[in-house]
């Protein structure tokens, strides 16, 4: 297996052995734990404010992994990189605001199947590194993870019933809710189990692909963590794409392969 690493200051790789839109809706964390996590905030004109929209995942010092499906034909002027941080609330806690200068969407994304559903946000600003930011292991070319490996899963929880709020009156419902960052433990479904149980919805699970849940029904994703990494080892091995509900079973986490996209990162990085 090899970790991809994409330099602060450079785009680069290095090589070596690892050590040993949806929402997370496990128990809280903290950024100092995912330290590559990002917070992808978008203007939402009802609350005249940034909410949270899509996780992503630090490359380097000015660029985020994440969904294609979170930014494709939107406005940069309308989104903000929030990191280092594990609120979802722009106002609490400490974190850096940083403004979006360019989206660089996978010139094979398709919107209609989601396959190599994957970009790149820049930022205009370098993120400044600390025990509560900094750039993720990445999963290379050859970085295979077995069925039912542990991974996990990292996000802003479902305080908002999985959808994003659209009016005050759903802030103020909920206000004493605070959105702390969550984790769930998952395993690896096999591939073949999820392309035959999705296939059954008419929905294709390609090898660009990879799928996390659990054999019977536990927790997991809602739309609004899209973009946020899968975790195994400490290292980032899937993107966020899709699910049917929450932890159905039959109908697992669905997450790009990031070690599918190794040339690619490393050119647009």
């Amino acid at each position: 297996m090899h970790v991809l690493t994409i330099l602060t200051l450079c785009v680069a790789a290095v090589l070596g052995l690892p050590s040993n839109s949806q929402r997370v809706t496990g128990p809280y964390t903290d950024v100092e734990k995912y330290p590559s996590i990002a917070n992808l905030m978008r203007w939402n004109p009802v609350l005249q404010g940034f909410w949270q929209a899509c996780g992503g995942i630090i490359l380097n010092n000015r660029a985020i992994l994440t969904a294609a499906h979170c930014v494709a034909g939107e406005n940069i002027n309308q989104w903000r990189i929030f990191v280092g941080t594990s609120f979802s609330f722009p106002a609490l806690g400490e974190r850096q605001v940083h403004l979006v200068n360019r989206f660089i969407i996978h010139p094979l994304y398709s919107s209609r199947t989601l396959d190599h559903n994957i970009a790149i946000l820049h930022s205009v600003t370098p993120f400044t590194f600390s025990n509560k930011a900094r750039p993720a292991s990445l999963a290379g070319p050859n970085y295979n993870v077995a069925d039912n490996q542990t991974v996990w899963a990292v996000g802003w929880g479902q305080n908002f019933g999985c959808s994003e709020p659209r009016s005050l009156n759903d802030v103020h419902e909920r206000r004493n809710i605070p959105e702390v960052l969550r984790e769930v433990q998952q395993v690896i479904i096999n591939q073949n189990i999820c392309k035959n149980n999705y296939a059954a919805r008419n929905i294709a699970i390609t090898d660009n692909m990879l799928c996390s849940g659990w054999h019977t029904n536990g927790n997991g994703h809602c739309d609004d963590d899209s973009g946020g990494p899968l975790y195994h080892n400490g290292v980032v091995v899937g993107v966020f794409t899709f699910s049917i509900g929450i932890a159905q079973a039959n109908f697992p986490s669905v997450h790009t392969r990031v070690s599918r996209y190794t040339s690619w990162m490393q050119a647009n990085a």
